[in-house]
């Protein structure tokens, strides 16, 4: 499930610029269990991931840990990026940028500095993670895109960043090894990216 704040009211006034809904995600008292973004000017709230996602996004670190650019770092902390000319703000799930941009008292850290971000989709967030993510991700430049389907147990990676989102993708099931462009020029294996195996109850 996704709750959706439509520009919610803040002291009896209505947010009618993207800051005045950061200012207001910032005030926001999020449910446990939840995180919050703006996609397309609201603020959405989406519940946390199922336990084996950790496992995944380990993977994922672990593989690209070693092929970072000079100066980044790979992390899954819960950071939020703006990103002001499309009036977003998303938390991804993993992400790489440069380690100055964490040298920072604020919460909102400039998207334009990520390397490489990627999602793992949910029932509730897939829809933005395949379409509103791809093209803001793309235009804000950042090289890097990996979605990984974990409804249909594949994973996309997108590159060749443009003002129309990405010029390039590429497709693998999970299980499969996937080329991870540059500025990383490695090869990810997704091995282990599948959820875990249904034990049948005693009878």
């Amino acid at each position: 499930m996704t709750l959706m704040t439509e520009r919610p009211t803040i002291s009896g006034t209505e947010p009618d610029s993207f800051e005045d809904l950061l200012d207001a995600l910032d005030e926001l008292d999020v449910p446990d269990g939840y995180k919050a973004e703006i996609i397309k000017g609201s603020i959405v709230l989406s519940p946390w991931s199922k336990g084996y996602y950790t496992r995944v996004m380990r993977l994922v670190c672990q593989q690209l840990e070693a092929y970072l650019p000079e100066g980044h770092v790979i992390e899954r902390a819960p950071n939020l990026f703006v990103f002001p000319g499309d009036e977003r703000a998303y938390g991804p799930d993993i992400h790489a940028a440069d380690e100055r941009v964490f040298d920072s008292d604020s919460t909102h850290l400039d998207g334009e500095a990520l390397s490489f971000v990627a999602e793992l989709t949910s029932s509730s967030t897939r829809d933005g993670d395949l379409t509103d993510k791809v093209h803001v991700y793309g235009r804000a430049g950042i090289p890097v895109y990996l979605l990984l389907d974990m409804q249909e147990k594949r994973a996309t990676v997108f590159s060749t960043p443009s003002a129309k989102g990405y010029e390039s993708r590429e497709t693998r099931p999970f299980g499969e090894k996937l080329s991870i462009p540059a500025p990383f020029d490695c090869t990810l294996d997704t091995t282990g990216f599948q959820p875990p195996v249904k034990k049948n109850s005693a009878p």
